[in-house]
C-alpha cells in the first residue's frame, strides 16, 4: 500500500522554525520526485517546493527561496522541509506528494499524504 505521511506541523511565532517530515511507503522511493504543497484556508492547494530523489535536484516556489530548504534521506525514504524566518502568511495545511518528474502541477503528482497543520502566529 502506497503511503505517505506528514509530521511535524505546529504553532510557532513569526520568526520561528519547523522541520516537517513526509514519511514514504509502498513504493520505488528513488524513482519518484516529492512536491510540498500547502493550502490555507479559502486558497487553492500550491506547490512550495520538490526535490528529485534520484539526484537530489531541488526547486522552490519564490515565496520560500531563502528560507525553506527540501531535503532527502534517502536510506529512510523520507523528505524535510525545513522552514525558517517563517510568516504569518505561511500558515496552511501542508502536503507533500510523490509525482514522476519536477512539477508545480497537483495533476503531475500520484500519492497524497493526509497534510499536517503549520500555524505561525504574529
Amino acid at each position: 500500500e502506497v503511503q505517505l505521511v506528514e509530521s511535524g506541523g505546529g504553532l510557532v511565532q513569526a520568526g520561528g522554525s519547523l522541520r516537517l517530515s513526509c514519511a514514504a511507503s509502498g513504493f520505488t522511493f528513488d524513482d519518484y520526485v516529492i512536491g510540498w504543497f500547502r493550502q490555507a484556508p479559502g486558497k487553492e492547494r500550491a506547490g512550495v517546493s520538490c526535490i528529485s530523489s534520484s539526484d537530489g535536484s531541488t526547486y522552490y516556489e519564490d515565496s520560500v527561496k531563502g528560507r525553506f530548504t527540501v531535503s532527502s534521506d534517502n536510506a529512510k525514504n523520507t523528505v524535510y522541509l525545513q522552514m525558517n524566518s517563517l510568516k504569518p502568511e505561511d500558515t496552511a495545511v501542508y502536503y507533500c506528494a510523490a509525482g514522476r518528474y519536477p512539477s508545480s502541477s497537483r495533476d503531475d503528482y500520484e500519492y497524497w499524504g493526509q497534510g499536517t497543520q503549520v500555524t505561525v502566529s504574529s
